[in-house]
């Protein structure tokens, strides 16, 4: 995919006309929840912004609303934004600005710019109008300056209820913008802040926050998303008011979206308080911790944010591009093994019972420096059950009673006799060997089409293999619902005693499988190994 970037084409008509000296950009979360991979996008813009034009980019957390945020997804975003690769060149909270955003605050009041409201929130919202009927103004709009002081200092000294006053900006009421109809600039909210303790007791809101944060900090672009581009008038018109001559330039970009993939933070809120997944960092989660503990590397997360591009529409990128960036990463990185999820017995009744023999295996045939390992092959071995059949359907190239298949990296093998149980599943597949047919020694001159992979009988160790599939199922009526089959557990799966020994976190590709990752004695699915992305 050719990747576009309408952003960093401002940014450079900007730089080059001397409209700006530098670039300085910041990603700003509210920490109310885990990151998801939609913020991916937004990490990698302004991080890499910044990066590209040697400049800085700040972490700033947009902290207006202590009834929502905790010091848990604090650290959480900030372990993200490091997984992904990126250093924040400052650290900041919006809280950290309050005494400053209190006094800007009174500066509005002094200029006429804001005044204390005394209706109530569903008052506001009626008087506020429609899309397409203007608002009209509140009874408290015309209170003079020094009401307006001291109303507002009463507001911080505790003297009201909640909800009984707000300050508003006085803009228009009859702009066809709603987001200029006198909007809310603080409101009385008694909540400890993480930050601050009890000191506030009113708050500024995130749309007043928001841009002061930027102009005290010095940011040359306010890089958001697509729905603040109605916000934007509000933007310009708190900084010019609060005195900031060529404050930051609000730039906003499309947020991503991609097929099959709820990216709801109330959504997922509700995953993990009803149980319905094992925590934020489920691998099934669409979190960024979620898709970490599942073993998707974090530079296939930045190429695929890159190779998306950055566009002005909103449009949906299919899920299987996102899987077809992890798949190049670890194919080039991850080693190859063998492990069996449905194990089936093959005894090869003409290779001697007490004899074990050393094969090359190539740990990475797509890395020249990947080098070889040994397995070890024996008279006794497991298959997957799904490559063996008894009645086998047309153009199948694996195992079949007579049919012959070659075992990866070892010998081909007849299947002569098959033994099932009472019920009529197969038990065990009695075979024979071809003694000259040893991969890279050929001389049996025998072809075959098929060849499979296999772990040692003897040797081989029990572990869970976990698989997994789309996480949300939609039902009728448009209603969201858990995928009951969206994880599967295989309690008999075998896999090479050099798995078993490997530490947690290590990613391997299971060949003519998937790739998958060590997790506490399991291997959790990443990818599966079928590439069906259109390229």
């Amino acid at each position: 995919m050719e990747s576009t970037n309408f952003i960093h084409d401002i940014i450079d008509e900007e730089l080059s006309s001397g409209k700006v000296s530098g670039v300085y950009t910041r990603f700003p979360p509210e920490p109310n929840g885990y990151l998801h991979i939609g913020h991916a996008k937004s990490i990698v813009l302004n991080f890499g912004t910044a990066i590209k034009y040697g400049g800085k980019c700040n972490l700033r957390f947009d902290d207006t609303n202590p009834a929502k945020e905790d010091i848990e997804y604090i650290e959480s975003i900030k372990e993200d934004v490091l997984w992904l690769g990126f250093k924040w060149d400052a650290l900041y909270f919006a809280s950290d600005y309050f005494d400053k955003l209190y006094d800007f605050a009174i500066r509005l009041i002094k200029q006429g710019d804001a005044y204390v409201c005394d209706l109530t929130a569903e008052e506001i919202k009626l008087y506020r109008g429609t899309l397409t009927e203007g608002g009209k103004n509140s009874p408290y709009r015309n209170r003079s300056i020094e009401e307006n002081l001291e109303l507002f200092t009463q507001m911080k000294g505790g003297k009201f209820k909640e909800g009984q006053r707000v300050l508003r900006a006085k803009i228009d009421m009859s702009s066809p913008n709603l987001n200029m109809r006198d909007p809310v600039l603080y409101r009385i909210l008694y909540k400890s802040h993480h930050n601050t303790g009890d000191k506030w007791c009113i708050y500024p809101t995130y749309d007043y926050t928001h841009p002061l944060s930027d102009a005290i900090e010095g940011i040359t672009h306010s890089i958001c998303t697509l729905e603040f581009e109605d916000h934007r008038p509000l933007y310009n018109w708190i900084v010019e008011k609060c005195g900031f001559i060529n404050g930051p330039r609000q730039i906003e970009f499309a947020r991503l979206n991609i097929t099959n993939t709820i990216m709801s933070k109330r959504f997922l809120k509700r995953l993990v308080d009803e149980k319905q997944v094992d925590g934020w960092d489920d691998p099934r989660m669409p979190t960024l911790c979620g898709i970490r503990k599942r073993g998707y590397p974090p530079e296939a997360v930045r190429d695929f944010c890159e190779r998306i591009g950055v566009a002005k529409g909103n449009s949906e990128v299919d899920e299987g591009f996102l899987e077809h960036c992890v798949r190049e990463n670890l194919n080039l990185s991850c080693q190859r093994a063998m492990a069996v999820i449905n194990p089936i017995k093959v005894v090869i009744k003409n290779y001697p019972q007490d004899k074990t023999e050393l094969l090359n295996f190539a740990t990475n045939p797509q890395s020249k420096d990947s080098g070889v390992r040994q397995i070890e092959f024996c008279s006794e071995l497991y298959i997957d059950a799904d490559d063996f059949s008894l009645n086998p359907p047309p153009k199948y190239f694996r195992l079949t009673k007579g049919g012959m298949v070659r075992l990866k990296g070892a010998y081909i093998i007849k299947c002569e006799d098959v033994i099932t149980a009472n019920d009529g599943n197969v038990e065990c597949l009695i075979c024979s060997y071809f003694p000259d047919s040893k991969s890279g020694e050929d001389t049996s001159g025998i072809k075959v089409k098929g060849v499979l992979h296999w772990v040692n009988a003897k040797k081989g160790r029990n572990m869970d293999i976990v698989t997994f599939s789309s996480l949300i199922t939609a039902q009728s009526g448009g209603q969201l619902q858990v995928n009951p089959q969206s994880r599967a557990v295989f309690k008999n799966a075998v896999v090479e005693p050099y798995l078993f020994q490997c530490p947690d976190g290590m990613s391997f590709q299971f060949l003519r499988t998937g790739y998958f990752i060590k997790d506490c004695n399991k291997f959790t699915e990443i990818v599966k190994l079928k590439d069906t992305f259109n390229k």
